[in-house]
């Protein structure tokens, strides 16, 4: 819990007779041993006086409501129908009441406002008002640790001390394939080994395995990814134990052993439609985007956002009898029928090495993975601009800044502007699970912050009818989400945007021009999926940091 200025709290706690001055300088005295412990926490540890009149007292000092979580039967709710064990440990928050739309929720830390509006906004999201308490940080941390158990029971993993470490292995990635991980974390820590799903781009703790599995479970990690097994430093591999799945694995040391990050492709899986992914042109503006020769297409967003998801949707609609389409690829994720597909060898090949022969296979479309450096921006725009359409991505964090970005990697103003037809920005947010999504009002705080938004870029939003919230439930896994969907910005480079770009105007100028035209950012398409009953304004503000 915390105190905001410990010395004061100390010598009001004296004057109200909760503790004697002794008590204070026998806590100081353990605080100085201990410098993470708060002032508080050590007084409840040293058991000087009545626990919930302590932390009655500390809550009034900071303008707060104190409260005992222990005991008492207190906690009357469960922590996941609201947010998940990850969430609550990241926050140090536990709901222990409802009642009439109210949530009272205690906190180790309230001058933390930034721990204290994430709940509060999360709350809102499904119509409930916070009241927030104040409590001891170790009783927190004691009550998350109790549930770690309840919450990890829900992935199944087998986790019992007469398992082989093949079984053990066998039931971490089968769980992962049934649970739709897209990576699975097993991590050493100091006394135990410990395992973790990401799912939707959360990570979550499935399992803890006892430390003396561990050197067996990373041999047999080793022995099936075709890894040295002597080797104590970073190592890359492939498990193909598993017929549906292509799992690669990366090792890398770390101070309590070996961590593994098992990656899980699916061999053959079923592409998309564009507009599944939550693309949010028009039919007719996709048309006019990808039925195109003599330019480039470029995907533009962070490390997991879905680009080469994007990539491929577009790459299927393109995929007939008569093109010949080429991709350069690393790796090559999902195979395509009737598309010849190349995956870079990083000790043989390049990109850009790789697209200088593809150029001489009489390709129509070409599709290169990323353009990471000058020499392949600039045989890209070669190639866009001999009558060739290629698409590919770049790290960036928006449409409008590829255009900075490929002026940083060295291209020219006249070879973008020339050749660079589109760009497409996009972030994945999680999906309302299907299965426990509700039906409610707009509270006034969301009203507020889309409206703020919608005038900010001309934008009038309609708020008259409902939104949904998901509590959660065993479909979903009690995270209240179920999937991801894309949110997205277009950018057209028209023939002001293409002068300006030629005259060497500033993003910032660019993006001035573009908002007068067609041009709307990330977040627009991202309230509007939240209107739509899509995801949630929570979710979305992780993405943009809207509020």
């Amino acid at each position: 819990m915390e105190t905001r200025r410990r010395q004061p709290i100390g010598v009001e706690l004296v004057k109200r007779g909760i503790v004697k001055e002794k008590d204070i300088e026998n806590a100081l005295q353990y605080q100085r041993e201990h410098p993470n412990r708060k002032l508080g926490d050590i007084l409840y540890h040293l058991d000087v006086c009545e626990p919930s009149m302590l932390i009655e007292a500390i809550g009034d000092i900071v303008g707060e409501k104190g409260v005992l979580l222990v005991g008492g039967n207190r906690i009357k709710v469960k922590l996941t129908d609201y947010f998940s064990l990850d969430i609550a440990k990241k926050n140090k928050a536990i709901p222990f009441e409802i009642s009439s739309g109210k949530i009272k929720v205690c906190f180790a830390n309230t001058s933390n406002t930034k721990n204290m509006n994430n709940i509060k906004l999360l709350l809102l999201n499904r119509g409930l008002v916070m009241d927030p308490y104040i409590t001891f940080e170790s009783d927190i941390d004691k009550i998350l640790k109790s549930m770690e158990g309840e919450v990890t029971n829900d992935f199944n993993v087998t986790s019992e001390s007469d398992d082989t470490a093949v079984n053990l292995v066998d039931s971490i990635i089968k769980t992962g394939i049934k649970r739709r991980a897209s990576d699975i974390h097993i991590e050493p820590m100091s006394d135990y080994l410990r395992v973790r799903y990401r799912i939707d781009s959360e990570l979550f703790t499935a399992a803890k395995i006892k430390k003396e599995k561990q050197q067996q479970i990373i041999g047999r990690l080793k022995a099936i990814s075709n890894m040295h097994q002597e080797k104590q430093e970073a190592q890359d591999g492939r498990i193909l134990l598993y017929d549906d799945y292509n799992i690669r694995v990366s090792s890398q040391p770390n101070v309590y052993g070996e961590k593994f990050v098992l990656r899980l492709l699916k061999k053959e899986t079923n592409i998309k439609d564009i507009f599944e992914l939550g693309y949010s042109g028009t039919e007719e503006e996709l048309k006019r985007t990808i039925h195109k020769k003599n330019s480039i297409t470029i995907i533009a967003g962070p490390t997991g956002e879905g680009k080469t998801t994007t990539l491929y949707s577009i790459m299927d609609r393109l995929n007939r009898p008569e093109i010949n389409i080429t991709t350069i690829e690393d790796p090559v994720e999902i195979r395509i029928p009737g598309l010849n597909q190349i995956e870079i060898d990083e000790h043989k090949s390049s990109f850009s090495g790789t697209l200088r022969n593809v150029l001489r296979q009489d390709p129509d479309i070409i599709l290169v993975g990323e353009i990471r450096d000058k020499e392949t921006g600039e045989i890209a725009i070669q190639a866009g601009q001999t009558g060739h359409y290629v698409l590919s991505t770049i790290h960036t964090i928006d449409s409008i800044e590829v255009i900075t970005r490929l002026r940083k990697l060295g291209l020219s103003n006249y070879d973008i502007s020339s050749t660079l037809a589109t760009s497409i920005s996009q972030r994945l947010v999680r999906r309302l699970c299907p299965e426990c999504r509700q039906e409610r009002k707009f509270t006034d705080m969301e009203k507020k912050i889309i409206k703020e938004i919608g005038e900010k870029y001309n934008v009038t939003f309609d708020l008259s009818g409902i939104t949904y919230e998901a509590p959660g439930c065993k479909y979903c896994n009690n995270t209240g989400y179920y999937e991801r969907i894309g949110i997205f910005e277009i950018l057209n480079l028209t023939d002001e945007i293409k002068e300006a770009i030629m005259e060497g105007k500033s993003s910032l100028e660019i993006r001035k021009i573009a908002l007068k035209q067609s041009y709307k950012p990330l977040v627009i398409d991202g309230i509007q999926k939240v209107i739509d009953g899509y995801t949630t304004l929570q979710e979305l503000n992780k993405k943009l940091l809207i509020f």
